[in-house]
């Protein structure tokens, strides 16, 4: 009789430690030299540590740096921070059939500044043949295939870059020896 009891209160104090576990967390968030925000279960040297709760109308309260009298990081300016930045065609995954071109566009939001200039890479190799503040463009006879496709905005004044993520997209072309083909 004693053992069930005990199993039962080891429960109900499982149970409870759960509760308070779920309730609660400790985040510490920093900024690098780079001006990236990071977020860490663990502490880093100047970096602020977060409470955060789940109950009712408690977001996130900010506490004190994680060590004191560290400095926090600097944060950059702006830089290279859009509001839009990637590839909205081809879509990813998308497939091109029969003898489309493939319209290519970037969603950019700001605007490029007149330090700031697109580059392109298709698999891997630069498109050179792009303006350099090309945001919309089409790929014409491309063979069937797998593609990737990807666009870096490169800051002259900053030396900064930024990265779209990869697109990937395939191209399916009708094959002549294909008895739909019309010639």
């Amino acid at each position: 009789m004693h053992l069930r009891r005990s199993w039962i209160g080891l429960c109900w104090f499982a149970v409870l430690a759960a509760v308070v576990a779920a309730q609660a967390a400790v985040v510490y968030k920093w900024t690098d030299p780079d001006g990236v925000v990071h977020f860490s279960d663990q502490p880093v040297p100047g970096a602020e540590r977060i409470v955060t709760s789940s109950g009712p109308g408690r977001l996130g309260t900010v506490v004190t740096p994680s060590t004191p009298g560290a400095p926090p990081a600097k944060a950059k300016g702006p830089g290279l921070e859009f509001a839009q930045f990637s590839i909205t065609s081809p879509g990813k995954e998308e497939t091109i059939t029969g003898n489309q071109p493939v319209n290519v566009h970037l969603a950019l939001e700001p605007e490029l500044t007149p330090t700031q200039t697109i580059s392109w890479a298709l698999n891997g190799q630069p498109l050179t043949n792009q303006a350099p503040d090309a945001t919309q463009f089409t790929l014409d006879d491309l063979p069937r295939g797998t593609y990737t496709l990807a666009a870096t905005i490169s800051d002259q004044s900053s030396g900064e870059t930024k990265s779209t993520d990869t697109v990937t997209f395939y191209v399916v072309r009708t094959s002549l020896l294909s008895p739909l083909h019309k010639q």
